[in-house]
């Protein structure tokens, strides 16, 4: 299966073409040490496939739903919970 979701620590600036230019500045960012809330990109290749096909595939969707469980156990919360709900931003 094709990597369509990446943690901030696991990229860089090298994958800039895969992550984007505010991707990739996150992950160098983190890299750094800068306080950067954890969280994660969905690849360009993501975007283009959704685009095509009119829907998300469901590889990218089990990466996505797997990359915000692991964000709710960083952070000691839950995406829906409506006593400590896991805040989100999408761009």
């Amino acid at each position: 299966m094709e990597k369509k979701v990446f943690h901030f620590h696991e990229g860089d600036s090298r994958l800039v073409h895969l992550l984007g230019g505010k991707g990739a500045g996150l992950c160098e960012m983190t890299k750094i040490g800068l306080p950067v809330p954890p969280g994660f990109i969905i690849t360009t290749e993501a975007c283009s496939e959704y685009i095509n096909a009119g829907k998300c595939v469901e590889s990218t969707t089990a990466q996505v739903l797997d990359a915000m469980n692991l964000l709710g156990q960083k952070t000691g919360r839950k995406f829906g919970d409506t006593k400590r709900p896991l805040l989100v931003s999408v761009r």
